[in-house]
């Protein structure tokens, strides 16, 4: 059997990129445990009757009553014998079926979001605007995999920096799927805007786990950084260069707690000239991130 294949995934780890909702405090199921994909009912107090204290904020009222929609799984038969086993894992475990559980009873969504593995044919992770779909392909998790290999790693810490990685790869495309569902003002590089996304999210909920996942797809970056120089096609690409993905990674680590994360200047691992305006950079990015989805918390 391929290194790749023999025990693959750490299946808590995977799981944990889904603990970022859970962790503001949001009821397990709505209505004591069915969920409903139609609009609650709103009781309007009766004349005479003293509002509550805290009433809903609008934004939140109009988004609950948009809660029309669920992630939904889906498998597509795997034609590469080389991720049959991967596949099984993935099926046997219901990996993304606890992933939909979990995101379901924490996100209001307005449509439903579909969360699909399969063997795609290229090495690739992406969100269909389309579809509505989220994909992830194995033939990008086999990659990280030999990237880091490439870079000295044994078969166990190879297939650990590759879960960590792909925690930040998966929400990057949840990202995605957030932008486009909510129709969120995104005025800048949305793909940048999607980065930003996973590292608030990986920083904020998952704390030292999350970081460590940021710190592995930076790691991945700059290992491809490395391989090839950047061409004209890598240069009009919407992602930013893996250079510029890397650096921004340690921003917004080093943004978030200097003090903690202060080797990344010390080693010069970050630029003091950049250094100087994370910790702004990272507040003005949490801020939005966080105002931008607050209405669509199940909480």
């Amino acid at each position: 059997m391929p290194p790749f294949n023999r025990n693959l995934f750490n299946l808590v780890a995977v799981l944990a990129v889904l603990g970022f909702l859970l962790a503001c405090g949001c009821p397990s199921i709505r209505d004591g445990g069915e969920r409903s994909r139609g609009k609650e009912t709103v009781d309007k107090p009766e004349q005479g009757e003293e509002k509550p204290e805290n009433p809903e904020p609008a934004d939140t009222k109009a988004a609950r009553e948009k809660d029309e929609g669920d992630f939904v799984v889906e498998h597509q038969t795997v034609t590469n014998v080389r991720y049959r086993d991967i596949d099984r894992s993935f099926r046997e475990n219901k990996v993304l079926e606890k992933a939909a559980d979990k995101l379901n009873r924490s996100l209001i969504l307005p449509h439903d979001i579909t969360l699909r593995t399969k063997d795609c044919g290229e090495i690739n992770a992406f969100y269909n605007p389309n579809e509505r779909s989220i994909t992830f392909c194995y033939e990008l998790m086999e990659y990280f995999f030999h990237l880091f290999k490439s870079d000295g790693d044994n078969d166990a810490r190879a297939r650990e920096r590759m879960n960590k990685a792909m925690t930040f790869v998966f929400l990057h495309e949840v990202g995605h799927a957030l932008i486009d569902g909510y129709e969120l003002p995104i005025t800048g590089n949305e793909e940048d805007a999607a980065d930003r996304c996973s590292a608030f999210i990986c920083i904020e909920e998952l704390g030292d786990d999350g970081v460590e996942a940021i710190v592995a797809a930076a790691e991945g970056f700059a290992i491809e950084s490395r391989m090839s120089r950047p061409d004209k096609r890598n240069m009009a690409d919407e992602h930013l260069l893996q250079e510029q993905r890397f650096f921004n990674s340690l921003c917004m680590i080093y943004g978030s707690d200097p003090g903690k994360y202060a080797d990344f200047k010390k080693n010069n691992l970050l630029p003091a000239s950049r250094a100087v305006r994370c910790p702004s950079e990272y507040e003005r990015m949490a801020k939005s991130w966080e105002n931008l989805l607050k209405p669509w918390r199940k909480d």
